[in-house]
């Protein structure tokens, strides 16, 4: 399985190759030559099968003959064993076609576990057999960045620099990376938005002085291991829904739109979708990109869905791709061009095929808080405010298919908001409330790309 970059003017790489490396050096996103396929028959026989076993099965597609397959089964066993319930990825039912997909059993109570656990271990294997020490550098807008750091914290061959608006994040979520103890972890709390943290991260990446001097790597969901591995909940979901004999529908909450993209590429590989939803708050550049065929940049607002307040989403870049029938002149171009402008307009016949599978929708904060509180009257489930986003738009997703909203996150990751919604607190983890005993450890760095490289490089070097 070959690697090839969103903008075409890589090289062709492998899978190793791509997860460590994360973004191409001409500045675009990898993403396989061809997609990998299942059968019919391959889909239903997952059915059944443990979480574990159907990750070694779906990954191992990507990675090819570069990871031994005995190797890679222990390594998903190993990863999903850290989860608190043992299907990994239950389903709840909200109504006559509607689903939950709890995404949040893993470390640090939300989705982002699902991919990072796997890929700490894929880092550990691929690292140790290169005797070689990376710096991984992420950008969070709450979840990743503590799912980083409880995945990577105190291995061996990785360190790990975790960037955060300072302010615009939650407080159990910033706890979830600033209250670890290991000398490999560094937080950072920017003064700005997640999209200031993302752009800084990207300049890092195109530094290649930095990039040599650190060993630098990334493991935001620019990297395709992380989409990989998040692919492979839409197979299980929609197989326990009666996949592939019938289609089923998604419901995403959506800000970078690599759980989205996971989608899409399920559909790819032979999953029989009917529509994925990309449900967002006021932070609607994806919703208005499906509806109006503008993909354009606007003001952050700060949201009581924070891990979404973003108007610049990665992953939109490989949908673009894949959409301009990969012309990666034409991609780069786009994204050039978005970069200085904050706008592309999408052309007709690449927004067609968007729609063929995408519908944007965008809850407000009122919806939020309403939806948050129907669905505790409804069904007695208590859900976080991203969830209540995907729950609000599930209702869109047309006919009587079943229809999985992602759940990303636990509600005790935003208890005040839930309070506030709901009159109920969530119950607090033992996790949680461990944490709200623990001292925190992080620094503050203006938002300025310079500062926090030579942040990024000093802390490697030391």
């Amino acid at each position: 399985m070959q690697y090839i970059s969103t903008r075409g003017a890589a090289p062709a790489v492998g899978f190793v190759h791509a997860v460590l490396e994360s973004l191409a050096p001409d500045g675009g996103l990898y993403i396989p030559e061809t997609w990998p396929q299942f059968t019919p028959d391959e889909i239903a026989a997952f059915a059944g099968k443990p979480y574990a076993e159907v990750a070694a099965t779906i990954i191992g597609k990507f990675a090819g003959d570069e990871i031994g397959t005995d190797v890679l089964a222990e390594l998903c066993a190993e990863a999903y064993a850290t989860f608190n319930h043992p299907a990994v990825v239950p389903l709840t039912q909200i109504g006559a076609q509607g689903f939950i997909a709890e995404l949040f059993h893993g470390p640090s109570l939300a989705f982002k576990d699902v991919a990072m656990q796997i890929l700490a271990r894929l880092y550990d294997h691929i690292l140790a057999g290169q005797r070689r020490k990376l710096t991984i550098l992420c950008a969070t807008s709450g979840d990743t960045g503590g799912a980083a750091v409880e995945a990577f914290r105190g291995r061996e061959n990785v360190r790990v620099v975790a960037l955060f608006p300072e302010g615009r994040i939650s407080e159990v979520q910033r706890r979830f990376m600033t209250a670890a103890t290991e000398k490999n972890v560094a937080c950072v709390a920017v003064d700005g938005a997640f999209d200031d943290c993302q752009a800084i991260v990207k300049e890092a990446f195109s530094d290649n002085v930095l990039r040599q001097a650190v060993d630098l790597s990334g493991v935001n969901s620019i990297n395709f291991a992380r989409i990989a591995a998040q692919i492979v909940y839409y197979f299980t979901t929609a197989v326990a829904l009666g996949a592939p004999h019938r289609p089923i529908a998604f419901s995403v909450p959506s800000g970078n739109f690599g759980d989205a993209f996971a989608g899409y590429a399920a559909s790819r590989m032979g999953l029989p979708i009917a529509r994925i939803v990309v449900a967002t708050n006021s932070n609607d550049i994806l919703a208005r990109a499906f509806e109006d065929g503008r993909y354009a940049r606007g003001g952050v607002n700060a949201t009581q869905s924070p891990a979404m307040d973003i108007q610049s989403a990665s992953n939109f870049e490989r949908l673009y791709f894949e959409c301009v029938r990969r012309d990666g002149v034409e991609t780069a171009r786009a994204f050039k061009a978005f970069a200085d402008a904050g706008v592309i307009d999408i052309p007709p016949q690449a927004l067609a095929m968007m729609r063929e599978l995408f519908r944007g929708y965008t809850a407000s904060e009122n919806e939020t808080a309403r939806t948050m509180l129907a669905t505790l009257n409804e069904t007695g489930e208590l859900i976080d405010p991203h969830t209540a986003v995907g729950v609000a738009g599930m209702r869109t997703a047309g006919d009587a298919t079943p229809v999985i909203v992602l759940s990303t996150a636990h509600p005790a990751k935003f208890p005040e908001a839930v309070e506030a919604a709901t009159g109920r607190a969530p119950d607090l983890p033992a996790s949680v409330a461990a944490l709200a005993r623990k001292p925190e450890r992080f620094d503050r760095l203006p938002n300025d790309a310079a500062a926090i490289k030579a942040y990024v490089r000093a802390f490697a070097e030391a």
